[in-house]
């Protein structure tokens, strides 16, 4: 069965192509399941952005996402993906930093980049150099921490309820209601620690019952 969708143009070519162009601002080079990475100095994003954009065709920016790796002594990669249009290829880009280095905007080459920066500063509180507009675009403005950092609750440090008694929306420390910190996490077939009235049944005889006599004796 064909596929109607255009196959991605090869890898072949492609890192040895570019290598030269970019010198000593690729740290690292692979070309690994079927995508190329390049791994580049922070300080020098926009450079290698331009110059894929200009000279080997790489028109949009289709995405930033950031990752954190708190092992890491910079525990953040921001990773920009590529997509040219003519070559029908794409290619991927990443830089690492913590949360004190800024990386510089690329806001100048792509203008969309000012969203995409937003969010990544926003989930993981990565600054952005250059960025005419960096502030909070998915969470609230006076949201405390960065939701997608390993080391941020699953619960938040705060939530969010609509107040009758103050007529607007307020916010309160975390609490949960149900037994949710103290789930075992076990599936019934495995068994639980739960105790329902009737399971002294089956550990032995309900209490007060009479012992049933053997068939055919008379109590």
């Amino acid at each position: 069965m064909t596929i109607s969708a255009p196959r991605y143009a090869t890898n072949e070519g492609v890192i040895d192509s570019i290598l030269p162009a970019l010198g000593a601002a690729v740290l690292n080079a692979v070309d690994a399941v079927g995508e190329v990475t390049l791994t580049v100095a922070r300080t020098s994003i926009v450079d290698v952005c331009r110059t894929l954009r200009d000279d080997f065709a790489y028109q949009q920016l289709m995405e930033i996402a950031g990752v954190d790796y708190p092992q890491r002594e910079e525990r953040f990669e921001v990773v920009y993906h590529l997509l040219s249009l003519t070559k029908n290829h794409r290619i991927r880009v990443k830089l690492s930093t913590d949360e004190n280095k800024p990386v510089p905007s690329v806001t100048g080459l792509w203008p969309v980049a000012g969203w995409l920066e937003r969010e990544v500063f926003d989930m993981y509180g990565v600054l952005f150099d250059g960025n005419p507009d960096l502030r909070r675009i998915l969470t609230d403005y006076g949201f405390r921490g960065h939701p997608f950092r390993k080391d941020f609750p699953l619960s938040g440090y705060t939530e969010m309820r609509y107040s009758e008694e103050h007529k607007r929306v307020i916010y309160e420390p975390v609490s949960l209601a149900q037994d949710f910190r103290t789930f075992d996490f076990l599936s019934p077939w495995e068994g639980t620690e739960y105790r329902l009235p009737g399971d002294e049944k089956v550990e032995g005889q309900a209490p007060g019952a009479q012992t049933p006599a053997p068939a055919g004796e008379k109590k």
